[in-house]
């Protein structure tokens, strides 16, 4: 009889389920990350740095989802999604992050910008709200002790849902910054410079 004492175990192996529960826990703690950062913006309390957090946690949030979207596809043992209760309802959160970019908050959207040019409008409010209400999804599959249930779901709705509204969120959030940054009046800036090497 061959010696296997030597032998990885199967779960252990690149792809296995330890690999899929790294992952997982991995995912687990940017998507809280994320939904901790936006709920922090929705209070209003430091509106000067809506912007800045907000480009970082979608940043942040878009390079997880690129993880997902690179690896093969995440296969249910049971071919199905156990129910854990009613999705969270984040009508307020919307609503306070609107409220929060207000002016700013819409933007024009394509459909689908690889098989239209049908034109459409979209909001980081709305977007803001699907990321998290997606993560939180997860995040349920994963508080109950199951991880791959859990990457599975985050995998499946990034390519499907979030992973596009977070991209375009995105672009719209960097050209907020840079019309705010590029944008300025030019005898302005120079007598902020001027200021700021003459103090």
């Amino acid at each position: 009889m061959p010696d296997d004492s030597n032998a990885t175990p199967a779960d252990a192996r690149p792809g296995g389920d330890a690999d899929l529960a790294h992952l997982a826990a991995l995912t687990a703690q940017e998507a809280r990350q994320f939904t901790e950062a936006i709920t922090q913006i929705a209070t209003g309390a430091t509106p000067e740095a809506a912007l800045a957090v907000s480009l970082l946690a979608t940043a942040q949030i878009l390079s997880t989802g690129a993880r997902l979207g690179a690896i093969q596809d995440v296969v249910l043992q049971h071919r199905y999604e156990p129910d854990d209760g009613d999705d969270t309802d984040l009508a307020a959160l919307r609503a306070a992050i609107a409220n929060v970019f207000e002016g700013l908050d819409e933007y024009a959207d394509l459909v689908d910008p690889i098989t239209s040019t049908e034109l459409t409008t979209g909001s980081l409010s709305s977007d803001f709200a699907i990321i998290v209400a997606a993560l939180d999804h997860g995040l349920k599959h994963y508080d109950k002790g199951r991880p791959v249930e859990a990457l599975w779901w985050w995998q499946f709705s990034y390519l499907s849902d979030w992973g596009e509204r977070a991209a375009m969120a995105l672009r719209v959030l960097h050209g907020l910054l840079a019309h705010i940054r590029l944008d300025a009046d030019e005898d302005l800036v120079a007598e902020a410079e001027f200021d700021a090497l003459h103090p």
